[in-house]
């Protein structure tokens, strides 16, 4: 138990961070989930970026595939199998999570998410500064921790320079990003490996469950 409790954060307009958000067990849940995910079709990987470095992050996909920079039903970075499908029940999970965030359930009922991308961090991993720019619509991203401890890093909408807002993320917190901040720069600086991590079933290092809209089948407008 937390000596002094965190509380709930708006960060920026449209972000909000809820320190544990998850309960034990619903960890303990996704953490089960993320393995058998991870070991469908191919496996989990490391994306190749254009320049030819790889990610340091390993990352799988359902819903939609994503490799730098687009989105694809088949795993075209890998060996062309289909992606595996968006699971319900992290639909159902998004839809609370927005309600929870923006303390508005008729706005979480109304959120449709149809990508998970998972991300695991080894201790050493990071993420650079990014916007979350390939969907074609802008409805917010949830994002869900498990494991170590993080320096998640929010950034502006016009680069990757300052200003920006670090945040500690932990196991169970929830952050979600929208509205005005939904393409704010973001990233991962660095791992909190010397903070202790709950007992989830997850040996080393993080997993981090982004949820988005792709937007991709939606009639034009």
């Amino acid at each position: 138990m937390e000596l002094i409790p965190r509380e709930r954060r708006t960060l920026a307009p449209g972000a909000v961070h809820v320190p544990d958000w998850l309960d034990l067990c619903r960890q303990r849940e996704l953490v089960v989930a993320c393995r058998e995910w991870a070991m469908q079709g191919p496996g989990i990987r490391a994306a190749s970026l254009p320049n030819g470095a790889r990610m340091s992050a390993r990352q799988v996909c359902l819903g939609w595939h994503w490799y730098p920079y687009r989105y694809s039903r088949t795993r075209d970075d890998q060996d062309g199998s289909p992606v595996t499908p968006f699971p319900d029940r992290l639909g159902d999970l998004g839809r609370a999570a927005v309600a929870d965030a923006y303390l508005d359930p008729a706005r979480g009922a109304a959120y449709r998410p149809d990508i998970a991308l998972i991300n695991h961090y080894a201790a050493d991993a990071r993420m650079g500064l990014h916007r979350d720019s390939d969907e074609k619509v802008l409805e917010p991203v949830v994002s869900l921790s498990l494991g170590a401890a993080c320096v998640f890093r929010l950034g502006n909408t016009a680069d990757r320079g300052r200003p920006w807002t670090d945040v500690e993320l932990c196991s169970g917190d929830l952050l979600v990003f929208g509205d005005e901040s939904r393409l704010a720069y973001h990233g991962v600086p660095r791992l909190l490996t010397d903070l202790d991590a709950p007992d989830i079933g997850l040996a080393h290092g993080r997993l981090n469950i982004t949820l988005r809209v792709s937007g991709l089948d939606a009639p034009p407008t």
